[in-house]
């Protein structure tokens, strides 16, 4: 290895030899090159470490910011999930897919240590250069637009009925109240743009909270809600106001049942352990998509107090262990309460009994207050990755830092408000973007990144990195295949994401 003499610059091609044991290293950046002291021993050495953030969020703060990165309104889909596949195959890929996605998080996390680089696109310009960065920055930005793009289409087919409900107002009145595009633009700009113009993610602590404990209520509600329901249920019906609602509920069904596979007999009330039918293989895709997190992990790493790998490794395993609980709960509950009538949007299924129900509305309230909160906490890897994108070598701006965001919303307002249907752009985006950020990318930067002199290509470490490598491409053209064929064929299946 080539070491540099004190007047020369970086060169980003040499490694510096302390990188083997980085827990020992101190670093001092100075104007022209670094220093690593090693054995109180100084190399002036040719390798580059950014200068270092001093993070000030805690621990528990960092769960809640991660565990709000996991949880998305695909958890109201989980219980149509486990009706095609069964108790038991669901269990099983619910955990599978858990324990794949921390084990992604532990090969970014020492992909990130080996080369001091906190920043996910960043790995990718280390392991491939500009290529490499543009590529994630590219699949960071679609996968969190569909995400908060579907987080306020919730909010604008929901908020009408909630403060119609509330408001006992006549479902055809055309007040501009119950106008859901209306109020998805006021949501935008009173309360998530406010907090999305915020510095660090850590300041969002009670943003994170609110929304947390918001989702943290579905389950338990779900819950609840399977004892009070019986099997079979009646259909709620009505000549006043709520035939709308009715109507309305009939329609969504009638879109979500297009080809949906329903039991009719006796049976249909008696839980299945294993069910494998049409609708089975969009399940795995589903799952993945509800665990992604991984471009906010190295965000929430940068600012973590006191970061190392293990530390940080342990804020992932719990976050996840978390979402784990509450998809479980929530999505055995959910099945249980209506089993082969479960539709994949859980709060349309309760609808058909009571749209007037409170604790009902209370679970409708609890999702829009959560996914509302969640918004600005995922447009902050988007507005990262498009500052490392086209503004590589800037500092921290305001103004840049408040014209992404405002650009970003109006972008995601405009999609909410005038495409009539882009469930099938959300489709492409998570069958493709969602492999490359969980399986894909973080596995082959792992091999890029990790010296061979420290584990060769035939390592066990490296040999499971590239298998996991394959199974992220195997996902990904799987869920295209089935995207395609339900296109070709007419269908329209709709399926819950992150």
């Amino acid at each position: 290895m080539k070491l540099l003499s004190q007047g020369q610059r970086y060169a980003s091609a040499y490694l510096c030899p302390c990188d083997k044991n980085v827990s020992q290293v101190y670093r001092q950046r100075t104007t022209e090159c670094t220093i690593c002291f090693l054995n109180c021993t100084f190399i002036v050495c040719s390798c580059f470490f950014p200068p270092q953030f001093e993070g000030k969020t805690s621990f528990g703060m960092s769960v809640f910011n991660l565990g709000n990165a996991i949880m998305g309104s695909g958890i109201l889909g989980l219980a149509y999930a486990m009706a095609n596949t069964g108790i038991l195959l669901f269990l099983f890929l619910l955990t599978a897919i858990a324990a794949l996605s921390s084990y992604s998080i532990h090969l970014l996390l020492k992909s990130s240590g080996i080369v001091g680089i906190r920043a996910y696109e960043e790995l990718g310009y280390r392991a491939f250069g500009i290529p490499g960065k543009m590529a994630a920055g590219i699949a960071i930005t679609l996968q969190n637009i569909g995400a908060m793009s579907s987080y306020l289409y919730i909010v604008k087919s929901e908020l009408p009925l909630v403060i119609q409900a509330f408001l006992k107002a006549e479902p055809d009145s055309d007040l501009w109240y119950l106008n859901g595009n209306y109020l998805v633009i006021m949501v935008s700009a009173s309360i998530i743009l406010p907090l999305a113009l915020m510095k660090q993610l850590g300041d969002l602590f009670f943003d994170s909270t609110c929304s947390f404990l918001n989702f943290l209520r579905i389950p338990l509600q779900v819950i609840y809600k399977k004892f009070q329901i019986p099997c079979p249920f009646d259909e709620f019906t009505s000549n006043t106001t709520t035939t709308h609602l009715s109507m309305n509920v009939s329609s969504h069904g009638h879109e979500y049942n297009n080809g949906l596979v329903h039991e009719d007999d006796d049976s249909h009330c008696s839980p299945r352990m294993i069910n494998i039918n049409s609708q089975t293989a969009y399940t795995l895709p589903i799952l993945a998509f509800a665990f992604v997190c991984h471009p906010e992990v190295l965000p929430i790493y940068t600012e973590l107090r006191d970061p190392n790998q293990k530390k940080m490794q342990r804020v992932s395993n719990i976050s996840i262990l978390v979402m784990y609980s509450m998809y479980f709960l929530a999505a055995l509950f959910g099945y249980l309460t209506f089993y082969g009538n479960v539709e994949p949007e859980l709060l349309h299924t309760y609808s058909r009994i009571d749209p007037y129900d409170t604790l009902i509305l209370c679970v409708r309230v609890a999702v829009l207050t959560a996914v509302t909160l969640t918004v600005p906490i995922v447009l902050f890897p988007v507005r990262r990755a498009i500052q490392h994108m086209v503004f590589p070598t800037k500092s921290f701006n305001w103004l840049r830092h408040i014209a992404i965001a405002v650009l970003l919303l109006t972008i995601i307002n405009l999609l909410v408000i005038f495409a009539p249907n882009i469930l099938g752009i959300f489709g492409i985006i998570g069958a493709t973007s969602a492999p490359c950020l969980i399986f894909i990318f973080p596995a082959v930067f792992y091999i890029r990144i990790v010296p061979k002199e420290d584990e060769p290509m035939n390592s066990v470490p490296k040999i499971l990195a590239a298998c996991f490598a394959a199974l992220g491409v195997s996902l990904m053209v799987m869920s295209l295949s089935f995207i395609i064929i339900d296109w070709t064929s007419g269908g329209s299946h709709a399926a819950g994401g992150h």
